[in-house]
């Protein structure tokens, strides 16, 4: 595993869970609005943190710390994911995995092994604007659709979530993601923040207003859709 931050306590990305957070390195993915631009590409070996010092962490605090995010990058991508979580498995925390759901092979794998406890994926966009907001040309939408069907299938809670941005997204596009993924379906708006380490400068996010109007009318036809981190 190629991990390149760690928080070691979170009350926030684990819903109802205190957790450990980390990051691997590495994305097939170049969003506009991405925060974390520095874990994009491949590293030299610079900052990263030896897997066995995560092992270590959650060994000690063991009944303080319900389980592990693995967030990134995309965690996906790493070819060892699967022995690192066995070995998290092992300690008797719970996993969750922040994925963008390019790699619906791997994903019904760990789910059906019994490795992951809970999935957020992030859906980029209505299909037909997804290469634009992923920022990648010729983007595979059936392995999407496939991992969200896989998630939809699986005995494993779940969250889908979109970061909404003023020049990428709009109510017609949201309506539209709302379709894919259902009624009965964890739905989550996450606002676009400005940060020096955005990939893409000039972006803008929604006022607070607009973001409950956004929340209001889709809540009209889609119950479980909610406004985070207002």
């Amino acid at each position: 595993m190629t991990i390149s931050g760690m928080e070691k306590l979170t009350l926030l990305d684990y819903p109802a869970n205190m957790a450990c957070l980390i990051f691997t390195q590495g994305c097939n993915f170049r969003c506009p609005f991405c925060h974390n631009k520095n874990l994009l590409m491949d590293t030299n070996g610079d900052g990263i943190i030896d897997e066995n010092e995560v092992l270590d962490y959650l060994k000690k605090r063991k009944g303080l710390v319900d389980g592990i995010c693995i967030s990134g990058g995309e965690p996906l991508l790493q070819r060892d994911i699967e022995s690192f979580i066995k070995k998290i498995k092992e300690i008797g925390v719970k996993v969750k995995l922040d994925t963008n759901g390019s790699n619906p092979q791997k994903l019904k794998k760990l789910i059906d092994m019994g490795l992951i406890d809970y999935v957020a994926m992030d859906i980029k966009n209505d299909f037909s604007n997804y290469d634009k907001t992923s920022g990648v040309d010729n983007i595979n939408i059936e392995n999407i659709k496939k991992s969200i069907d896989i998630l939809e299938n699986s005995n494993i809670e779940y969250e889908f979530r979109t970061t909404v941005v003023k020049e990428l997204h709009s109510i017609t596009q949201l309506e539209h993601i709302c379709e894919y993924i259902g009624p009965n379906a964890r739905y989550y708006i996450q606002n676009y923040r400005d940060c020096s380490n955005v990939l893409q400068s000039g972006l803008n996010g929604f006022s607070e207003k607009e973001l409950f109007d956004i929340q209001n009318i889709l809540n009209m036809k889609y119950p479980n859709v909610t406004v985070r981190g207002i």
